[in-house]
């Protein structure tokens, strides 16, 4: 058995399961739609996957060394974080006055798609975690190339596996969690959530 392959499992899932802006567009479509939400699943799956691509292309290296552009790209990302964030607070905030079902905004596959492809390729750390993660995992001596797109595979079909895992869930709980009050609560947590980690991404390129 590969020890190293077992141990960088063990460490991309737990950087796959890890709560973050992924976890809470996901969970925020699941409560709008089982289809949603799997959906928006597969679209954060889309963006690791090109994430664990730039990062066995080399091209993540790129953004280490050039600070603006890291810069640039911290601010898309965050800002679109943030503007989720918003849509999930709106959202919240109509459900309240009409007592109709949040989330809806985020029942279209295309949108959830969209959503979950891009709040995972607009984060710009996480092709240079990669870089730094799996050259620890190729043994000396071996070829570089074909043992980063296995690590890379791992990592993308772990996501493939757990998010739309979590998708299901909120949906199997859908008759508790889609009750008014609940789903109210739920989608102002997701957007407070989604909301901070814009702003944090936000004011770490501003002091950059």
């Amino acid at each position: 058995m590969d020890a190293q392959l077992v141990a960088f499992t063990g460490v991309a899932a737990g950087m796959v399961a890890m709560p973050g802006a992924d976890f809470a567009v996901v969970v925020r479509n699941a409560l709008a739609s089982r289809r949603a939400g799997v959906t928006c699943a597969i679209g954060v799956a889309g963006g690791l996957l090109v994430h664990t691509a730039l990062a066995v292309a080399g091209v993540a290296a790129v953004l280490a060394a050039v600070p603006t552009l890291f810069r640039a790209l911290q601010i898309v990302g965050g800002g679109y974080v943030l503007y989720l964030g918003y849509r999930a607070l709106r959202s919240a905030a109509r459900a309240r006055r009409s007592a109709g079902a949040p989330g809806e905004e985020a029942t279209a596959v295309g949108g959830s798609l969209r959503q979950g492809f891009l709040t995972n390729a607009l984060n710009p750390k996480a092709p240079i975690t990669f870089l730094s993660v799996l050259p620890q995992f190729v043994p000396a001596g071996s070829p570089a190339m074909p043992r980063t797109l296995l690590l890379a595979s791992i990592v993308v079909a772990l996501a493939l596996v757990w998010f739309p895992v979590v998708a299901l869930l909120v949906d199997r709980l859908g008759r508790r969690l889609r009750r008014p009050r609940t789903a109210r609560a739920i989608e102002g947590v997701t957007g407070g959530a989604l909301s901070l980690l814009g702003l944090v991404l936000l004011i770490e390129a501003a002091l950059a």
